[in-house]
């Protein structure tokens, strides 16, 4: 995909997320747009952030501090969003990289992030990643449990939570899911919804959210072995 290509579907995008919003009865700006970049090197992301967008998410630690530093330095103001699994062993990368992480959703990840927020003095935004299927293979806390472990994360760890965050099974309508997510995080006054990606940000827009995940949309198909 072109440099212009990737500045198109940006455009695009952004067109889209008003028009939904107006539909809505929505305000557009509240509904933020994270361009996925997983997976693309730094020369495909750069010509979209030339184009204004500031807000990035990223699934691997590891590729995200290959990439970001020398990108950051030429765009301070890049807000940096960790939305795949995070392992509890790259809690500290992870405080030092990010602005806000959309996957907290066990107690042993909730204990190593509170002990890095402490230790660094950085204080990364948190979402809790709900498993709304259910599916074993997905991270996330199952539905049922959610309330506990926000109580847990308060109390116990010390740490703020924005909101949820949710990825729908990919066989299933996603509606439903985001409905859900949404009644959990009212039921919890949280205010942040994380749902959307570039085939159903529409519906997810819709029923609420406030932070839709964007990739193939902007920067087209991703290599095959990588995940959805």
């Amino acid at each position: 995909m072109s440099e212009n290509d990737a500045v198109e579907g940006l455009r695009q995008v952004q067109e889209s997320i008003q028009r939904s919003a107006s539909d809505y009865g929505r305000d557009p700006a509240s509904i933020t747009l994270v361009a996925v970049s997983k997976t693309f090197p730094a020369d495909a992301i750069a010509p979209v952030l030339a184009a204004g967008q500031r807000i990035f998410g990223e699934n691997y630690v590891q590729e995200a501090k290959v990439k970001w530093p020398a990108l950051r330095e030429s765009y301070p103001d890049v807000e940096l969003h960790m939305i795949g699994p995070l392992q509890s062993n790259k809690a500290k990368e992870a405080v030092e990289l990010f602005d806000v992480i959309h996957t907290l959703d066990r107690p042993s990840l909730a204990e190593a992030l509170a002990k890095e927020i402490a230790k660094q003095g950085k204080k990364p935004r948190l979402l809790v990643q709900v498993n709304t299927g259910e599916e074993p293979q997905k991270g996330g806390v199952i539905p049922a449990e959610v309330d506990a472990f926000l109580e847990a994360c308060r109390t116990r760890y010390g740490l703020e939570v924005e909101g949820l965050m949710c990825i729908p099974p990919a066989e299933d309508p996603p509606s439903p899911h985001f409905a859900l997510l949404n009644t959990i995080a009212k039921r919890n006054g949280l205010n942040v919804l994380s749902m959307g990606m570039s085939a159903d940000f529409d519906a997810a827009i819709q029923l609420g959210a406030t932070h839709v995940r964007v990739g193939s949309a902007i920067f087209g198909a991703r290599p095959r072995h990588s995940s959805r």
